[in-house]
């Protein structure tokens, strides 16, 4: 049996029916827009923004002083600016549907009023929905998603489409019993729908319990973390199943594709799956947590945030640095502030040889630490000679400090000042490296000179 070309393009695409269904709706346009009615009702909504935008900002100001007291709470305050921006708009939907009830009173046809109004109500209910949600990002989400499914609706289209999305299918292969699995345009337009309004409900979740959690005094920010990092993992992978659950899709199907995913963990994630790794281990073992003062790779700074794949540092520069969490695991952290915040710094300095009193200097180094507010004085500073030295004998001044997240270059620095005005007032001299020269015997005059003669 011989197929035609044209029999082969109706077998993929009805052509046949699009050109019935494109005849119609150029007949229905030809008897129904080019109409005096369908003209009356079009002027009559061009002309009702008139009196909205008139109306709109007057209405907008008297519910903002109404609503004065509740902009402080977080939620109704979003609540009412949602409802502040939009008064523009209801003023409008207040006009249309008072013009389409006095068009009904007078029994003049209102489809056109009626789709406007339709879909000026679904657009209002989408643009609130999308104001009242905080990430630009899903609101963009939802309002373009939402706004055509409504139109589409109001114009009697969407059962059409939904049809015509489901004739579009991927096979996946069959069931154990024989029957054949395929994935249907519309299952995945469900899926991405369910899954955004999921996986937005999950993100305001997490952020429900990360805020509560940061009230609580009994958790430790370490356990925090690890709280928050497990609840931003597992419930967007929740949500990813429930919503495939939703539409009906075969979860056993999915084993198509753990070969595929095997290989890429093990070819290309594998340093994304050992940061994961890393991060579940330092939250877990406590090495370090939000708050602490850390040294690594010679830079020091504070940990600000501990993520799935990195760890977030902010150096004295104020700069941040994002560091992956294998790094720790693999090359070590100096943690300032992990058991106990009272750490002990050193202030080596020296004095010349024609000191006579060394244990009064060392006394008069270990006062002049005391003098600096940092400076704990539950631990007493201790000032030991450590070595004589070229120019000078070398003295280690060491004292505690209980804030290493402050600084510590700037406290030893305050030491410095305090102890170079404490020597200075006991007329101990600082040296500088300097060398001595001595001349055994100063050459005769002429001596080792040669001679031509």
């Amino acid at each position: 049996m011989t197929t035609t070309p044209d029999t082969a393009l109706d077998d993929i695409v009805p052509v046949a029916d699009l050109t019935e269904r494109l005849q119609a709706l150029l007949e229905w346009i030809e008897t129904q827009l080019w109409s005096v009615d369908v003209a009356i009702q079009l002027g009559v909504i061009l002309a009702a923004f008139l009196p909205a935008l008139i109306f709109g900002p007057r209405l907008r100001k008297l519910v903002q002083k109404a609503t004065r007291r509740w902009m402080e709470n977080p939620l109704f305050g979003r609540l009412c600016r949602a409802l502040l921006i939009l008064m523009t708009p209801l003023a409008l939907y207040l006009v249309l549907t008072g013009v389409r009830v006095g068009f009904g009173a007078f029994e003049r046809p209102t489809a056109v009023l009626e789709a406007a109004i339709s879909l000026l109500t679904a657009w209002l209910v989408i643009r609130a929905v999308t104001l009242i949600i905080r990430s630009k990002f899903w609101s963009a989400v939802a309002f373009y998603i939402a706004w055509p499914i409504a139109a589409l609706d109001v114009f009697g289209l969407l059962d059409d489409v939904i049809v015509q999305l489901q004739m579009l299918a991927i096979p996946l292969g069959e069931t154990s019993e024989g029957e054949p699995v395929q994935l249907t345009v519309l299952d995945i337009v469900r899926s991405l729908i369910y899954f955004a309004a999921l996986f937005w409900a999950a993100s305001f979740a997490t952020k429900a319990i990360d805020r509560q959690m940061e009230k609580s005094e009994e958790l430790s920010p370490a356990l925090r973390a690890l709280i928050s990092k497990t609840l931003g993992i597992a419930l967007p992978i929740i949500a990813f199943v429930i919503a495939l659950q939703l539409v009906g899709f075969n979860l056993a199907t999915l084993a198509i594709f753990s070969g595929a995913v095997g290989i890429g963990i093990g070819l290309g994630l594998q340093q994304t799956v050992s940061n994961f790794a890393a991060g579940f281990t330092l939250l877990a073992d406590k090495s370090i947590k939000p708050g602490d003062a850390i040294e690594i790779d010679g830079t020091f700074g504070w940990v600000t945030g501990m993520q799935s794949r990195y760890v977030s540092i902010r150096t004295r520069d104020g700069t941040e640095l994002l560091i992956p969490n294998d790094h720790f695991i693999v090359n070590g952290v100096v943690n300032w502030s992990k058991s106990d915040r009272i750490v002990r710094l050193h202030a080596p300095f020296g004095v010349t040889y024609a000191t006579r009193d060394l244990k009064a200097v060392q006394s008069l180094a270990e006062q002049a630490a005391l003098t600096v507010d940092r400076v704990v004085s539950d631990r007493k500073p201790v000032c030991n000679v450590m070595e004589f030295g070229d120019s000078s004998v070398n003295l280690d001044l060491r004292f505690w400090i209980k804030d290493p997240e402050n600084g510590q270059a700037n406290v030893r620095s305050e030491v410095y000042l305090a102890l170079w005005d404490a020597l200075h007032e006991a007329g101990v001299e600082i040296p500088f490296p300097q060398r001595d020269i001595y001349i055994k015997q100063m050459p005769e005059p002429g001596a080792g000179t040669g001679s031509d003669a």
